[in-house]
């Protein structure tokens, strides 16, 4: 059987870069919070795909996580072959990458994990309670009550500049996608055994947590650091499960010196 191809939004050359967005959004999600950290010279290719049944992208044959991440590793084949390149994931995609880093330890020359699932069953993860630290009530009642609530149930900071970029890189994610697949991956969620397993991974790695992110919170990230001894673990105040357009400026320092990292570490 024709395994069907994953919608990919690409930009750059140089080094491939591929970067896993959340679940149930889009590629946008990526490319808006990382391509304004690229110049137009920079040596990396960026690789954005819509995760199976996510965005653009088929969901034929997709009935669980398990087969979520079967469909990445042969996308890697297709796109990226057995160069060396960079990881990064966010929540789900930061869930899918440690995995994929187990996979392909010797290819992935730097991880970053934005927000990272840790514990899927949402039940099982140790969250903070629900905290707004900006919020705008003017801003949220002038909004169509559909856009509100979505917008209100992850935000921490309720702000123009937060919405709009809601707007463009969350709410088009939340609006495409397969249903019926969706439904199916939600049923089978987690991987069955530890990912984390083996020596532990030393390329330059990044996890960032919102301090206030209710979703995936940030004490279940605290226990992967042992196992990338050469990460940067940052939480982040005033910052919830869409830190990289909350805290912007931070963010984008944090991933900016994630990458001077990777290009300072000998190839490997």
């Amino acid at each position: 059987m024709t395994v069907p191809a994953l919608n990919v939004l690409e930009r750059g050359a140089g080094l491939p870069l591929l970067a896993l967005h959340g679940f149930p959004v889009d590629h946008r999600l990526m490319s808006g919070c990382l391509e304004p950290l690229f110049g137009p010279d920079e040596p990396i290719r960026r690789v954005y795909p819509d995760l199976p049944g996510l965005g653009a992208s088929p969901g034929d044959g997709i009935s669980s996580t398990r087969d979520v991440l079967d469909r990445v590793d042969a996308f890697i084949d297709e796109a990226i072959g057995d160069e060396p390149f960079l990881l990064v994931g966010e929540s789900y995609g930061g869930y899918l990458s440690r995995a994929l880093v187990q996979r392909r330890r010797a290819q992935v020359l730097g991880l970053a994990l934005i927000c990272p699932m840790v514990v899927a069953d949402a039940s099982a993860r140790r969250v903070p309670a629900r905290a707004v630290r900006r919020p705008d009530p003017e801003l949220i009642a002038r909004l169509d009550p559909v856009e509100a609530a979505e917008f209100t149930d992850i935000a921490v900071v309720e702000s123009t500049e937060a919405l709009e970029r809601f707007r463009t890189e969350v709410a088009p994610g939340l609006e495409a996608g397969d249903p019926v697949a969706i439904t199916r991956i939600r049923g089978e969620y987690g991987l069955e055994e530890p990912i984390e397993r083996g020596d532990p991974f030393t390329a330059p790695t990044l996890i960032i947590a919102g301090r206030q992110d209710w979703v995936v919170g940030y004490r279940d990230q605290w226990r992967l650091v042992e196992r990338y001894p050469t990460a940067t673990f940052a939480v982040l105040d005033v910052a919830g499960h869409n830190l990289q357009f909350e805290r912007p400026e931070l963010f984008g320092a944090l991933l900016r010196d994630w990458l001077d990292r990777v290009a300072g570490e000998p190839r490997r």
